[in-house]
């Protein structure tokens, strides 16, 4: 009866899950990604690199037992949340705001299967084509950029596997550095 009235509970991980989304979205933020790699620093740009954090997260997550599938899905929903909100603060129509967040839920479905293979072969020249393809949208990034994007995904994904899952499922989570992550 509460679901219907719009009264359904918070899913049990839904602050952890924001918490540790919004981390993610301070550390795709970070000025290097922009300034030294030359990510572009747009609306594509920002949504592709928190994709990445995101995606490192979700994937740290999801491999774990219970609750890090449940956590892996609270920051997914998250995301979606949070960008569904974004799209209405921009103007986007309330007609088309579920047709949009549908596009950006498959592209990070998508992008989330071009860095998965390539993470887990550490195929770093596969991961810095698949970056490319997604950050630049195909164009040449700066020299060396790619690989350094590719080495700071390895790194943070690294870094996050060193973090107990007790500690995410309080929505702490730590990123490096993103000049750090990237040498």
């Amino acid at each position: 009866m509460a679901a219907f009235l719009g009264l359904a509970r918070p899913h049990r991980h839904e602050r952890a899950g924001f918490a540790l989304y919004a981390a993610a979205v301070a550390a795709a933020r970070d000025p290097f990604l922009y300034r030294e790699l030359g990510a572009p620093d747009t609306l594509d740009g920002r949504f592709d690199l928190v994709c990445l954090y995101a995606f490192l997260l979700v994937r740290r997550l999801r491999l774990e037992p219970e609750p890090g599938p449940a956590l892996a899905q609270a920051v997914f929903d998250a995301m979606f949340s949070d960008m569904d909100v974004n799209l209405r603060e921009m103007g986007v129509g309330d007609l088309s705001v579920g047709r949009r967040v549908r596009a950006m839920w498959e592209a990070f479905h998508g992008r989330s299967l071009a860095y998965d293979a390539p993470l887990a072969a550490s195929d770093h020249a596969a991961l810095a084509a698949a970056l490319t393809r997604n950050v630049w949208r195909g164009a040449a990034p700066p020299e060396g950029a790619a690989a350094a994007l590719a080495r700071l995904a390895t790194a943070q994904g690294g870094v996050l596997e060193g973090q107990a899952l007790a500690a995410l499922a309080q929505g702490t989570v730590t990123f490096l550095p993103a000049a750090d992550a990237a040498r």
